[in-house]
């Protein structure tokens, strides 16, 4: 018979979801771990976290404060809208020990002030008999110490200590003796670092990685994080594998037949269609077409729109017969403006996540990857995290359209990025010239789904959508932007000034 009369959860929450996320569930309890960071990184707020969430469990939190006063961590507790009176602090640096007459003048401060303190520390857990501990900050009690022999005694003996007691710790170190990283994560369970990089533009990018967790399948690599009112935001590294689900994999309509038969049937779900062409040619107005017919379907859509702003796109829709403000009215489509300089690689993928898991998309637009690839040129590894986030949504059974522009109108056309190994299907859009005036071209390049038709097609914006015209089979050399012709123009569609009424009349 067990001979412990309190049962203990197999993990103890770190208070940060995205982080239990990252750690398979949590921490394993009464174990001794370290969170390391520079200053600024977020240590202090996930440590307040943590001991909050264990209040709302029942649990008795206790922070010792060896470097900020109460008054800074209530100001902390107080920007996030949380109020510290559930948790017990103890802070470790009285006032009036700054006074001349307790300066030590015959010893050295660590042979005196290091015992003492660590000796403080044992009385306020053996009084107050906390289930939860953190101790801020390690680099105190480092220079206390001044050789790492005594820092690593000491430090051991807190760690046997806290065992004794059942109690589950985070101590918060600043990175301030890089010697000493190795020596202290050799003595904790496991290890958080915390970290911050300034780039040539937009805010500072926060993220984490988990160094060890004994016993723990954790998910390894950085993981972007936010502070933010309400606490620390962790955006756990997307694996793909991990999200697979089945789904229907039926076509779905663009809402235009000659669209649907470019296409060979549809667009399939769990596939990702890249739309580029040069600026202005109509990869968003084509983009929008095809999800404006699936939402008339009845399906769920989401636009991630990094290039235009938002009336815009709303306005120049509805002057083309697809409206798509009765979609957002009736909550059928969410459409997120982003600010590219403002918003991680991790932080955009959760966006992803939460408009599929929690809104219920079964079409993604991301318009377009130029701003959102460009915006970060630091990130070096974007094009591997973009492959992930496609193999998501692919295993999600969702329909990602990718809008990429290109450099150029004819001739020589270059993109700034490659992407189209990663997509399932490939539209080019093209300008080209004929009888004096400039017109659109479209093709479907590949596409590994179904047997596409592989003709050339003119098309139009019209006052209706989009309008495909014939294959060109009598043009030679449409997708270089300088065709030879060697047919009749009444193989061309009708130019705009000869039919309707309206700027945007076929």
């Amino acid at each position: 018979m067990s001979t412990d009369p309190i049962p203990r959860p197999a993990t103890v929450s770190t208070g940060v979801s995205g982080l239990d996320d990252v750690l398979a569930g949590g921490l394993t309890p009464e174990r001794l771990y370290l969170v390391q960071g520079t200053p600024g990184t977020g240590k202090t707020t996930l440590g307040l976290s943590f001991l909050l969430d264990g209040a709302t469990r029942g649990e008795t939190g206790l922070y010792i404060t060896l470097a900020e006063t109460e008054v800074e961590l209530h100001a902390v507790a107080a920007s996030h809208g949380w109020s510290l009176d559930p948790i017990r602090l103890v802070e470790m640096v009285p006032a009036d020990e700054l006074g001349s007459e307790n300066e030590q003048s015959l010893f050295h401060p660590s042979e005196l002030e290091l015992g003492e303190t660590v000796r403080d520390i044992i009385a306020h857990v053996e009084r107050i008999a906390p289930v939860r501990v953190v101790i801020d900050s390690l680099s105190e009690l480092r220079l206390l110490a001044q050789t790492p022999v005594r820092y690593r005694r000491q430090i051991l003996a807190l760690k046997n200590f806290f065992a004794s007691r059942r109690c589950t710790v985070l101590m918060l170190d600043d990175k301030s003796a890089s010697s000493s990283d190795l020596q202290l994560q050799s003595i904790a369970h496991g290890v958080v670092i915390l970290d911050q990089t300034l780039s040539g533009f937009g805010a500072q990018r926060r993220r984490l990685h988990v160094v060890k967790m004994r016993g723990v399948r954790f998910r390894g690599g950085y993981h972007d994080i936010e502070i933010r009112q309400g606490g620390l935001c962790v955006y756990p590294r997307l694996v793909a594998l991990e999200h697979g689900e089945p789904y229907d994999d039926t076509p779905l309509s663009t809402g235009s037949a000659q669209f649907d038969d470019l296409l060979g049937g549809g667009i399939v779900p769990g596939t990702a269609t890249l739309l580029s062409g040069p600026a202005g040619v109509g990869k968003t107005t084509t983009a929008v077409q095809a999800m404006v017919g699936t939402l008339r379907a009845g399906h769920r859509a989401a636009y991630f729109l990094f290039d235009e702003r938002l009336p815009t796109l709303l306005k120049r829709s509805a002057a083309i017969g697809m409206d798509l403000r009765p979609f957002v009215d009736d909550g059928t489509l969410v459409i997120r403006s982003i600010d590219p300089a403002e918003l991680s690689p991790g932080e955009f993928a959760n966006e992803v996540r939460e408009a599929v898991e929690d809104h219920g998309a079964r079409v993604v637009v991301i318009d377009s990857l130029n701003a959102y690839l460009q915006s970060m040129p630091n990130e070096q590894h974007l094009a591997l995290q973009m492959h992930e986030l496609l193999g998501y949504l692919g295993a999600r059974g969702v329909v990602t359209m990718l809008v990429l522009g290109l450099h150029g109108i004819t001739g020589d056309i270059r993109s700034d990025v490659d992407l189209s190994y990663l997509a399932d299907t490939v539209m080019q859009l093209r300008y080209f010239e004929a009888n004096g005036e400039v017109r659109q071209a479209i093709s479907v390049i590949k596409t590994r789904t179904a047997r596409h038709e592989r003709t050339i097609r003119e098309f139009q914006i019209t006052d209706d959508g989009l309008r495909l015209g014939d294959p060109l089979r009598e043009f030679q050399g449409v997708l270089t932007g300088v065709p030879t012709f060697s047919g009749e123009t009444k193989t061309l569609m009708a130019s705009r000034g000869q039919t309707g009424s309206g700027p945007n009349a076929a």
